[in-house]
Formats: structure tokens, sequence, C-alpha cells
């Protein structure tokens, strides 16, 4: 990508074919559709890159067991059809980016034969849905393979396990990938840019928007033919801007996760709790050197508190306690994470648990805003494709063909993982084939081969290329979303928080007294968090 300095000229005052609101899932894939069609095309966000809801995933490429398992006992053809298709999606983002999406693993625990049969039947219709795109057959574990596999599951009233294989991801930076092929195949991208009021013709269609620069505080009008919503939970908001009397359509369920150290799980295979006290499903899974744990599905309004409460923290630590012979407590917890669902309100469904994760392309016949609301990640491929149609339909009634289901994204062409260090191993599985320029960064300027805090694999010259090439701004953007540290551990991001804030003070110019601040702000902002789950003793 340009720097963002460069993308805001490239922007400012320029006609588009296209303008996509949100740089999520939806929004950055619906992007690169659009450019692969020839489309001139701009993608704008209010902040950061997969800064809210798609980087705040179970990082798991999956049709979803759960989905499958409603399918069948509540006879829903539509959660049958969603998972069918979220299958066949799998596919395809595991291979056009290798070195972000990897097959898993997982093991689901039985107390019985019945449980084993049960579930073992479930699997292998999953398996079945999968087609050729089948990971892995299913099969049913013994009790003493189950304990090879995995040595802290729980022994008592453990008959076995079945398991089963589904994908893996780092959301963020699948994220940054699309992004980045968005940029290569000509298309524009800013973040930070919030879209503030429309403007419309005589006939009340929207032809500009407004839009207020966060970073310089000033606001530059932007010209398209059409303008598509994928503001994902804000997409309420935007469909409102363009026709005030639009009703909502969105209902939020919050989902929060908590990290442990590695040695919780002690495994490469994922544990899949199939059913707790509420009727949900929690995975427990390895994950760049740690051990994931979510999710919860809890119904919320859109500006509720985005963090993990005590509750969340202390449900969350139940289920592995209970799983797993251990017997962990809030102290245990090294980071957590929470973010909210945008699911389309459809039926009577009292529960955002039972709202089907599929997507809907809505067309406004007043203002021609096309919103595409819902969706998971797995689907964002499917969903960009249904979205970038109906523009097509839009602009001239001729639909080219879609061109991402083989895509290779930013990276991954003539990819070959590197396991000849830890650090090889790092960068290939963060940068892909673009992990050359990290280490050109590093050659040229010898301190920033040095890692960001002492225990991490990130380089500095890793939150460098971030400023570069990939439009951070804050501390958080560097520490969350490029290298992931602030997902893995709270006290490492503390730790890198100071070599964060002076990269971006050299790369933009701040003065000291600014990057001072950003650092308190940002310290304090992970003070606050380990507060909320209960663990004030981890910030010493």
């Amino acid at each position: 990508m340009k720097n963002r300095a460069a993308a805001l000229e490239a922007i400012r005052g320029h006609s588009f074919d296209l303008c996509v609101i949100g740089g999520g899932a939806t929004g950055l894939g619906c992007a690169l559709d659009a450019t692969l069609r020839g489309l001139k095309t701009v993608l704008i966000d209010a902040g950061d890159l997969v800064a809210a809801t798609s980087s705040a995933s179970t990082k798991l490429v999956h049709g979803g067991v759960r989905y499958l398992q409603q399918a069948v006992t509540e006879f829903d053809f539509g959660q049958y059809a969603m998972v069918k298709k979220a299958l066949h999606e799998r596919t395809g983002m595991l291979k056009n980016a290798p070195y972000l999406a990897h097959p898993l693993d997982i093991l689901v625990p039985c107390a019985s034969a019945w449980e084993l049969f049960y579930f073992g039947f479930g699997m292998k219709m999953y398996d079945w849905l999968a087609g050729a795109g089948s990971l892995s057959r299913s099969r049913v574990l013994s009790k003493e393979e189950s304990l090879r596999r995995m040595p802290t599951l729980r022994k008592s009233g453990l008959a076995g396990t079945v398991s089963y294989s589904d994908g893996q991801f780092d959301d963020a930076r699948y994220g940054l990938a699309l992004a980045q092929s968005v940029a290569e195949q000509g298309g524009e991208v800013l973040n930070y840019a919030k879209l503030t009021r429309f403007d419309k013709d005589a006939a009340g269609r929207l032809t500009a928007a407004t839009v207020l620069d966060r970073i310089s505080g000033e606001s530059f009008t932007l010209s398209a033919r059409i303008f598509l919503n994928c503001a994902g939970t804000r997409a309420d908001q935007i469909r409102h801007l363009a026709s005030p009397a639009a009703p909502p359509r969105l209902r939020f369920s919050k989902g929060s996760h908590i990290v442990l150290p590695a040695s919780s799980l002690n495994s490469q295979s994922a544990l899949l709790v199939p059913k707790t006290s509420d009727g949900r499903v929690v995975f427990i899974i390895p994950w760049f050197g740690s051990t994931l744990v979510g999710t919860t599905d809890q119904e919320v309004e859109l500006d509720a508190p985005l963090h993990v409460t005590p509750e969340e923290a202390d449900y969350l630590l139940g289920q592995v306690n209970r799983h797993l012979d251990l017997s962990l407590t809030p102290s245990d917890i090294v980071a957590a994470f929470a973010g909210v669902r945008p699911l389309v309100a459809k039926g009577d469904a009292k529960r955002t648990a039972k709202l089907i994760r599929d997507h809907e392309i809505e067309s406004d016949p007043l203002s021609g805003l096309i919103s595409v609301l819902g969706g998971k990640w797995t689907t964002y491929r499917a969903m960009a494709e249904d979205g970038i149609d109906q523009v097509q339909r839009a602009l001239n009634g001729k639909i080219t063909p879609c061109r991402t289901h083989d895509f290779p994204l930013a990276g991954s062409q003539g990819y070959r993982p590197d396991f000849s260090s830890d650090l090889a191993r790092h960068l290939s599985e963060k940068f892909g084939m673009q992990a050359g320029l990290i280490l050109e960064l590093a050659k040229t300027e010898p301190e920033l081969g040095q890692a960001i805090a002492a225990g991490s694999p990130a380089l500095r010259a890793e939150l460098v290329y971030g400023v570069r090439f990939e439009m951070a701004q804050t501390i958080e953007d560097l520490l969350a979303r490029r290298v992931g540290l602030q997902f893995h551990s709270w006290r490492l991001a503390a730790e890198a928080a100071p070599v964060a804030g002076a990269v971006l003070a050299r790369e933009l110019g701040w003065s000291e007294e600014r990057t001072r601040q950003a650092v308190a702000d940002y310290l304090d902002r992970l003070a606050g968090l380990w507060r909320n789950i209960g663990a004030e003793e981890k910030q010493q």
C-alpha cells in the first residue's frame, strides 16, 4: 500500500466508480473484487483497517459445527445452506493465503459411547458437506489416543474424542493482505477517513460524500457513481445517512475471548467443547504460542463497552477447567479481547445465538446505496461477490466474471514456508513472500533487527513497515493489528509501547510530548483491560 499521506493525495478531490465504506473483511473483499473487475475503486474506514469485529474473531475458517447441529435438530434449511457455503469458501481462504491460513485438528471430548457415535456421525456429515474441500476425514479416537494428542485433557469421565479438521487463520494480517492486494491491483485504501454526510442529485441519488480526515481534522469531498455500505456494526448508521427513514436491520452479539499460556493446552490440536450449560460451544485453540479460548454469544446494544468482563472471563475459564486437568484463575489470563457481530434481524428469533450468520444485499431504491449486511469471516469472499454483482447491475446491468475464487493474496505468490529459524518462521507466517522487505529494513538499519520486547519474535523493522506500507497511525494499530502482540500478551505489549511510540515519532514527525502522551494513554488502556477482567495484580 501507499503510505497514508500518498493515499490521501490520490483520493482527495478525485472521482471513482465505486466507494466502499468500511475496511473490515467484507469491505476489503468487496474492494478487491471490484478492482479485479475493472472498477475504479476507493475504500475508506472511519478507524483503522480490520480494527473492529474483523480482528476479534475466534481465528477459525470454518463452516460452523454448531450451525450444522442447529440445522439438523431444528430442521433449519437456512443454517444448512450457510454451513455448506462456508465449507466451500473455507477451501478458498486457505488456498489464497497459505501463509496466513492452515488446517487445524480439533478434538471433541465425549463422555460415553453414545456421544462418540452422535458426534462421530455429525462430523461425518460435516465431511460430506465439505465434499472435495474436506481437509481430512474425521474419526473417533480412543481415550488413550486422545490423551496422547492432548495430555492436559481431563481423564475422568472421558470415553474418547472425535477428531475433525477446520481452518485457522490470522484475521488481522489476512485483512491487511486483502488491503495490500487492493492497492497492488490499482485500488485506493484509506483509514481514519470518516464519512460524515452524503450529497445527492435532484432525484435523491447519492453522488458524493463528505469525508473527515481524522488525522488532520480536515474534510474533503469524494465523488463516486455508487456507494457500497460495508460498515459492519455501523451499517445502519450509513443507511440512515443515505435515507433518514430507513429502519434498522441489525442486531448485535458480543463475542469475548481470553488468552492463556501455551502450556494450558500443551497440544497442536484444538478442543471443541460441544455443549455448555447455556447451549453454546467453546473452542480452546493453540494460537501462535498461546492458548485462545472463546467465544461467548451475548446480545448487546451497539455502543456497549467492548471489553471482557469478569463474568465472561470466569465463564470461559470454567469451560477450560471443566475439560482440561487444570485449575486456572483470572490471574492466569495473559490477554483478552471482545468484538461485536452484526447480525441481520430476521423472523422471530428471540436470541442472537439463533440468528443465521448469513448475509444479505440490500439496495435502497431512493438513494442508490447498496449495503452488505451480516455474514462471517469465512464467507467474506462470497459476500463480496454478491455485493459487486449488485454494484454492476446498478452501474450498467452487465456482470463481469468474479476473479477472487482463486486469486492469491499479496505475499502468497510462490510462497514456501521457511522454518529454518524461529525468526524465519515468524516472518514467514506474518508476511509470506513479503518477509524479505522486513529483512531489508533490518539490514539497512541494524537497530531495526532488534526485538520490540524481550520474549517477542517481532522486530522493530515490522513496526517501521507497518507505518510506511500499512498505514499504521497509532501504537494500537502497530501492536494489535500489524504485529499482533496485544492479542497475545498485554505484558509484552506494555513493554513494547515505548518502542512503538518512538517508531511513530520518527516516521510521522511526532513531538516528544505527543509521543509521551500516546505511550501513557496506551498503557492506561492496557491497565484498564486488566482491571476489567478482575486481574489487577497482573499489571505489576
